[in-house]
C-alpha cells in the first residue's frame, strides 16, 4: 500500500512538469495573457489564460487548439492516367474491277476457224470494253482460248492460240492498251463431256460448250 502512494506521488509531481511547459503567444498583442517573455500565462491545471477579447479564432495549439499543430501529409502527385495509343488503321483494300468473259465458240469462230465472227466482236464491245472503260487502271488482261476433244492434241493446241490471239488483236484495235496475255489450253480444259459414240455432227454439237475463249480483266476500280 505505501508503494502505492509513493509510485502517486511521484506522478503527481511529473504533471505540474507536464502541464507548465511553456506555450508561447504568437504575438506581442494575443488574445492570452503573456509574461514579459511572450510566454501565455497558464494555471496550475495547465490551462492557458484568455483576454477577455479571445475568439476560438485567436486559439494556440498546446493552449485551446490542438495540443501538436496537426503535420500535414505530404500529398501524393496524382498519376495521370495512361492513354492507350489507338491501334494503327487498318489499311483499306483497294476497289478491285476484276472480271471474266466467255466467249462461246459457236458465237464467236466457225467451226474449225479463227477467224472472230460479227456476234462475238458485238460481245466484246458490250460486256469487255465496258468492263475496262469501268477501271481505274487496267493492270493485265488475259485471253486464253479452249477447244474440244476432236482431233489431235497439237491441233487443237495451236487452234486454241490462234483464237486467243485473234480476240487479243480485236481488243487492240479497239485501244486496249494494257498488257494482254494470250494462252491457248487446247482440248485439256473440258468443261462438258459427250457420248464418243455419236455421230460426229452430233459430237460437235454437244461438244461445243467446251469451244470458247475467255477473257479476263484484272485492275483497279475508279
Amino acid at each position: 500500500m505505501i508503494r502505492q502512494f509513493a509510485m502517486l506521488g511521484i506522478f503527481a509531481a511529473a504533471l505540474p512538469a507536464l502541464a507548465q511547459t511553456d506555450i508561447r503567444a504568437g504575438t506581442p498583442n494575443s488574445a492570452y495573457v503573456q509574461d514579459g517573455r511572450g510566454v501565455i500565462t497558464r494555471s496550475g491545471a495547465g490551462l492557458c489564460w484568455r483576454t477577455g477579447y479571445w475568439t476560438p479564432a485567436d486559439a494556440v495549439p498546446g493552449c485551446d487548439g490542438p495540443l501538436v499543430a496537426p503535420v500535414a501529409e505530404p500529398s501524393v502527385p496524382a498519376i495521370a492516367p495512361v492513354v492507350q495509343a489507338p491501334p494503327p488503321a487498318k489499311p483499306v483494300a483497294p476497289k478491285r474491277c476484276d472480271f471474266a468473259v466467255t466467249l462461246q465458240n459457236d458465237e464467236t469462230f466457225d467451226f474449225n476457224k479463227a477467224a472472230l465472227k460479227s456476234g462475238a466482236k458485238q460481245r466484246i464491245d458490250n460486256e469487255v470494253l465496258s468492263k475496262l472503260a469501268a477501271c481505274a487502271k487496267v493492270e493485265l488482261v488475259i485471253v486464253t482460248g479452249h477447244t474440244d476433244l476432236i482431233g489431235s492434241h497439237p491441233y487443237n493446241q495451236k487452234l486454241s492460240e490462234k483464237r486467243a490471239d485473234a480476240v487479243a488483236a480485236y481488243l487492240k484495235d479497239k485501244g486496249v492498251s494494257a498488257n494482254i496475255d494470250t494462252m491457248g489450253m487446247g482440248k485439256t480444259q473440258q468443261i462438258k463431256a459427250c457420248d464418243d459414240k455419236l455421230p460426229r455432227a452430233k459430237l460437235a454439237a454437244c461438244l461445243a460448250p467446251n469451244r470458247r475463249v475467255v477473257v479476263e480483266g484484272r485492275g483497279l476500280a475508279k
